[in-house]
């Protein structure tokens, strides 16, 4: 599992965030992920001031994003060289370190040439300010399409993974991304693997007062997957949990880690004791079974010239 840090800063405070890593690090977990935009920087800070400190940097796969704005002006967002290279220097100075060993193209940027965008990112590798790069959020023709020019071009740095929204509430991107990474030979890293936290079940009969469905900032983000089809799916998952005496959650979790190209699913939790029940995930093995019948009630439609994974 990777830890996630998405609300780090803003709903998680500094002793919260403390407590998660700590937990996190000791139960084995070396991926956090973060980005330049979550909470206007402030999570990037609050992580930076923890390493260290608290957990020592080596001990840590540091990875972040750029790409999405951060303020207004030329280089306040966007993915042009000049706007990259700027967001790079901002992570490092709120990160406390010298490199990122994960640094992700947050999205696609229409307005600016790829061959620029990726010319940035060869620059940020050759400097040693980043040791690998990776996309997030790309669609599958946008992801071969980077992935072939790093290859094609010698001395470019590869491309080494993806991050995309991946749970069995949303698998959309089984029908061009995951496919393209397969071949190109990235790793993916499924973001929301909860099903924005639907998954787990707390959402069936009401909305919890503490749950981020009851967040003003939040609950349109979860509301996309309360629906008849994600009740359904939920409803499935429950009975596998119960049937294997774990919860919801593990169930969710350990179904998107064994996909076909997956490396980690970044989880992100309220608190250190919902992180604990994410890691639980670690260690279950999904009898073939009940994977075919989460498969089958989850299913995506596919249409020529797709193709399903194996």
């Amino acid at each position: 599992m990777g830890l996630g840090t998405l609300t780090w800063g803003g709903d998680t405070g500094a002793d919260e965030a403390a407590a998660q890593l700590a937990a996190f690090v000791e139960a084995g977990g070396t991926l956090v992920d973060t980005a330049d935009v979550y909470a206007d920087g402030e999570a990037e800070r609050l992580l930076g001031g923890l390493l260290d400190d608290l957990v020592p940097r080596e001990r840590v796969v540091l990875a972040t994003k750029a790409v999405a704005r951060r303020h207004d002006g030329p280089f306040g967002g966007g993915a042009s060289r000049g706007a990259l290279l700027a967001a790079l220097e901002g992570s490092l100075t709120r990160l406390d370190t010298d490199h990122i060993d994960l640094w992700q193209l947050h999205a696609w940027d229409d307005a600016v040439p790829l061959e620029e965008t990726l010319a940035a990112v060869d620059a940020a590798v050759r400097s040693g300010k980043v040791r690998y790069a990776g996309l997030s959020n790309y669609a599958g023709w946008q992801t071969a399409s980077a992935a072939a020019r790093q290859a094609s071009v010698p001395g470019a740095a590869p491309l080494v993974s993806t991050q995309v929204e991946y749970s069995l509430l949303e698998r959309g991107v089984e029908r061009e991304v995951v496919p393209a990474c397969l071949h190109h030979g990235l790793g993916v890293l499924p973001w929301a693997p909860l099903g924005r936290g639907v998954l787990t079940g707390k959402y069936r009969t009401s909305t919890p007062a503490d749950s981020r469905g009851a967040s003003a900032v939040f609950g349109p983000y979860v509301e996309r997957h309360r629906t008849d089809r994600a009740a359904r799916i939920v409803q499935a998952v429950v009975t596998a949990a119960d049937g294997l005496g774990t919860s919801p959650l593990a169930v969710a979790l350990a179904w998107v880690r064994d996909r076909p190209g997956v490396v980690a699913p970044v989880v992100g939790a309220r608190d250190t004791l919902q992180l604990r029940g994410s890691l639980v995930a670690e260690d279950l093995t999904l009898p073939a079974a009940i994977r075919a019948a989460l498969d089958d009630v989850s299913g995506v439609e596919f249409g020529y010239p797709e193709r399903r994974l194996p």
